[in-house]
């Protein structure tokens, strides 16, 4: 599998990653270790996960796995901290936080240190300057190697990324920001997307495929049982995307992939793939089938008509102060 940068960094790593959202949870260890052996093989590193993953449980499912399976020096493992089980402060950006779950994360994780490590969201209630802190100190300390951050907005990283920039040498650099893109969801390109290329971040994008939409199983009125649409915890997640606007990029997508002779998982993936900026999707398959399939597009690169053709039935709308106000 080829290999990009990561940002502005040295850092390489495989431009499909693989997600651990559903590890430990709705994924057993046993397809836990189909999907990484499967990536593995197919030349992938990238591994992202998260300490609210499962409660933990997908960090300890990877680490278990790492110990035999597959190589630890042969992955880029990501993981994120900062949400935590408030009903009250669902984020918590404060330095003794952070570090007391990048700790955690590694004894679980069974290493002593991760390749990346993302704070998961802004904490308005704490100064930025003490979160991105931690990012400074777990790099100082061998903890972690890269930094970066996740849902953060335009102004929120462009802010990060500067304060970091501010004083090289001393604070660590922002490598990347992982934000959900896919033809259903473009709304990083107003500002997000724009702030990290200019700051030298590479992006990640969760949900490349519209959480599962994009593949065209949910086309009409079809509804899987086994899809996420189907479960019960996982279609809130699934839904906003069931609508008529969503219908009509799907339709799009399914008449290029006809037209390609690939699947429309493909051209969905090719697309948001090699968008400028983005340096690598990750992919939350549910079983080595599904990453098969998704693996798969490694060898497709989408025409420019068709690319402009997506970029068309899909464009988001963005008016002032986007666009210049005497064209409105």
């Amino acid at each position: 599998m080829e290999q990009r940068h990561l940002g502005r960094t040295g850092l390489r790593v495989s431009r499909i990653g693989l997600g651990t959202l559903t590890w430990g949870r709705d994924t057993d260890e046993h397809d836990a270790a189909d999907l990484l052996k499967t990536f593995w093989e197919a030349g992938g590193n990238l591994v992202d996960t998260a300490d609210v993953y499962g409660d933990g449980e997908a960090e300890y499912l990877l680490g278990q796995l790492m110990d035999g399976l597959v190589p630890r020096r042969d992955l880029v493992i990501s993981t994120k901290a900062g949400s935590v089980p408030d009903p009250n402060r669902r984020v918590d950006g404060s330095r003794g936080h952070l570090l007391s779950a990048l700790d955690a994360s590694l004894a679980r994780l069974g290493t002593d240190h991760v390749d990346v490590w993302h704070l998961h969201s802004y904490d308005p209630a704490t100064p930025l300057e003490e979160t991105l802190q931690a990012l400074d100190i777990a790099v100082a300390s061998g903890r972690a190697r890269y930094a970066g951050v996740a849902d953060f907005c335009g102004w929120q990283l462009a802010r990060a990324a500067t304060w970091q920039l501010a004083a090289p040498g001393s604070r660590t650099r922002l490598a990347s920001t992982q934000m959900e893109y896919s033809l259903l969801q473009r709304g990083v390109e107003r500002e997000v997307l724009p702030a990290a290329v200019d700051t030298g971040i590479g992006l990640l994008p969760s949900s490349p495929l519209g959480r599962g939409v994009l593949t065209g199983k949910y086309r009409g009125d079809a509804m899987p049982p086994d899809s996420r649409g189907a479960s019960a915890h996982l279609a809130p997640f699934v839904e906003p995307y069931l609508d008529d606007t969503a219908s009509r990029i799907v339709d799009a997508v399914t008449t290029a992939a006809d037209g390609l002779a690939v699947t429309t998982l493909q051209v969905a993936l090719a697309w948001v793939r090699d968008r400028p900026g983005v340096t690598a999707p990750v992919i939350g398959a549910r079983n080595a089938q599904q990453l098969t399939a998704a693996l798969s597009v490694e060898a497709l690169s989408l025409p420019d008509e068709i690319c402009r053709a997506l970029d068309d039935v899909s464009a988001p709308v963005h008016r002032y102060p986007d666009h210049d106000w005497s064209t409105l």
